[in-house]
């Protein structure tokens, strides 16, 4: 049975559960406004026409989107136990409608600044709140025997409904043409699409979703137990440096994201500048849908390579061939923008090897995590697990941003920075040689499967 086979299947098991009905359109309503307010944050960010495209702005942006998951993301548990989840969500999403009002009046009037970037952010986490009640509620609306393909259902058509939302915002902005106010009015159809979701919301039971008023969370345990997330991070830490397997794993995919965020903020200045007319915004446009897309299908491909290869080898090994194929990756790139910049061909020819590399370091990038995830899992204390994987995630998010304050520093507004992409090519080399020397690689036998 093919996956899109099963996934309909699936689909048509749990939306016969009226509460998961009720639950799932929540979901993909506000997730499409998601789709519709990222689209309208990409063209004012990048794509104006009204400003260039900087590497400090691009930076303060990909930052801004971020760091909810790495701050909001583990305290947002403790108090998804006190409050009414569905209240959670009704309100989660009035505050949002307000927030995007706010941000659409403010483009509308030029005001880009640090304003702005506090109330997206500030929108953002919200958001962050809201996915974090989507998930635990849903034990509430479906039984434990279909959890699983629930699980699997909602995640995976929230995503899509993403990129739909994503093409109504980029359709209404070129109907309209770039602009100012376009950005404005995009973000106003953000916002009716969470009004919406909040009624949608409303059609549910306020204690359908949990917490049950007998494990309420009180007070005065939120509190000692905020302060409990952050004693239980740095207890993960100890753990992971007694651990050396995740201890290593970690090390390698915090080196490799780093390197794939100066990837990819570099990228999108290049598709703004240098693949295409400086002055051309909806070219640029076409050129990053274009490269996210091919980065898309590498990380959609490692899900599928990936499995295979670790039949065939230990996914430490895989790990350090992820990290040498992006080495090489980089490596062409750099000799790539080292070209003149001036001649069409070379543009063309960049573009092609940025769309080529794209893919390659998608399927690197994913192929590393799926391992490192596999390795770490495996290799700490199940008392530890949950601490450790929250962890994991800093690690991973606080790279992306790091690599994005490097590049802030460091990268001409056109991108074209070829020293840059060596010194990622260094960084990836770099990682892949320690960790195989780490994990003892050459002296693992092929078809060992996930062990580390």
């Amino acid at each position: 049975m093919s996956v899109g086979v099963q996934f309909l299947d699936d689909l048509r098991v749990v939306v016969r559960l009226r509460d998961f009905r009720r639950l799932f359109v929540t979901r993909l309503v506000a997730q499409a406004g998601d789709g519709v307010f990222e689209t309208a944050l990409g063209s004012l960010f990048f794509f104006s026409p009204q400003r260039a495209a900087t590497a400090s702005g691009v930076a303060a942006a990909i930052s801004v989107a971020i760091l909810p998951y790495t701050l909001v993301g583990p305290f947002a548990g403790v108090l998804l136990d006190r409050w009414s989840r569905r209240q959670v969500l009704v309100r989660a999403n009035l505050v949002r409608v307000v927030l995007v009002l706010v941000v659409a009046a403010m483009v509308d009037h030029g005001a880009v600044g640090l304003t702005l970037y506090a109330v997206v952010l500030g929108c953002l986490s919200v958001n962050r709140f809201f996915l974090a009640g989507l998930g635990a509620s849903l034990p509430h609306v479906v039984p434990r025997s279909e959890l699983v393909m629930a699980n699997a259902v909602s995640p995976t058509s929230g995503t899509l409904i993403v990129l739909l939302g994503g093409g109504l915002g980029f359709g209404l902005r070129t109907a309209l043409g770039a602009g100012d106010r376009t950005d404005a009015a995009i973000l106003v159809l953000a916002a009716g699409f969470y009004a919406a979701a909040a009624l949608f919301a409303l059609r549910m039971r306020p204690d359908l979703l949990g917490p049950d008023a007998d494990h309420r969370l009180p007070w005065h345990d939120v509190v000692s137990t905020a302060r409990g997330v952050v004693s239980g991070l740095r207890d993960a830490g100890r753990h992971v440096r007694q651990r050396r397997a995740a201890f290593d794993a970690l090390a390698v995919i915090g080196a490799q994201r780093f390197g794939f965020g100066m990837v990819t903020l570099t990228v999108i200045l290049l598709c703004r500048g240098t693949f295409a007319d400086p002055g051309d915004v909806d070219s640029g446009a076409r050129h990053l849908a274009g490269a996210f897309l091919a980065s898309g299908i590498g990380l959609f491909l490692a899900a599928v390579v990936t499995p295979m290869a670790t039949r065939a080898m230990s996914a430490a090994r895989w790990v350090v061939c992820c990290s040498l194929a992006a080495s090489l990756l980089s490596a062409i790139f750099a000799s790539t923008l080292a070209t003149d910049p001036d001649r069409a061909r070379d543009q063309s020819l960049g573009y092609a090897i940025a769309l080529v590399s794209g893919l390659g370091l998608g399927v690197a990038a994913q192929g590393s995590k799926i391992c490192v995830d596999a390795i770490v899992q495996g290799s700490v204390d199940d008392a530890f697990r949950g601490r450790v994987m929250s962890f994991y995630d800093m690690v991973f998010n606080v790279a992306f941003v790091s690599a994005a304050a490097v590049c802030a520093l460091t990268v001409p507004s056109s991108g074209r920075s070829p020293g840059l992409f060596a010194g990622v090519s260094a960084v990836y080399l770099a990682a892949g040689l320690l960790y195989a020397r780490a994990s003892g690689v050459p002296r693992i036998a092929a078809g060992d499967g996930v062990t580390p």
